[in-house]
C-alpha cells in the first residue's frame, strides 16, 4: 500500500548510484528506507526533520547512523522529490 509517489530526478538517480557503487552493503538498508518513504515519511525510525541554513525548506531521513537521504516533502500532492544521498558530511 503505497500512499506517497517518490520522485526520482535525473541528478538523484546519478547521486544514488554513485552511493550504491561506494557503499553495496548499505543497498539492503537503502531499498527498505525507500519503501518505508512511500508507505509513512514520518515513520519515526526514518528521523524525518527540517533542514536549515543554505538547505531550508529540504528535509532529511536516516538510512542509517552513517547515511541520510535529503529530500522535498510536497504534502499537498502527496509527493516526495528525492535530492541527494550519501554520509551526513556529503549530503550537508
Amino acid at each position: 500500500m503505497k500512499k506517497w509517489q517518490l520522485i526520482f530526478t535525473e541528478q538523484y538517480t546519478r547521486r544514488a548510484a554513485r552511493f550504491i557503487q561506494r557503499h553495496p552493503d548499505a543497498l539492503k538498508q537503502y531499498s527498505k528506507t525507500l519503501e518505508l518513504l512511500e508507505i509513512n515519511p514520518h515513520h519515526l525510525s526514518l528521523r524525518l526533520h527540517a533542514l536549515k541554513g543554505r538547505l531550508e525548506g529540504l528535509h532529511s531521513i536516516s538510512i542509517n547512523l552513517s547515511y541520510r537521504i535529503t529530500l522535498e516533502l510536497i504534502i499537498t500532492d502527496k509527493e516526495i522529490i528525492l535530492v541527494n544521498v550519501g554520509s551526513h558530511d556529503e549530503v550537508y
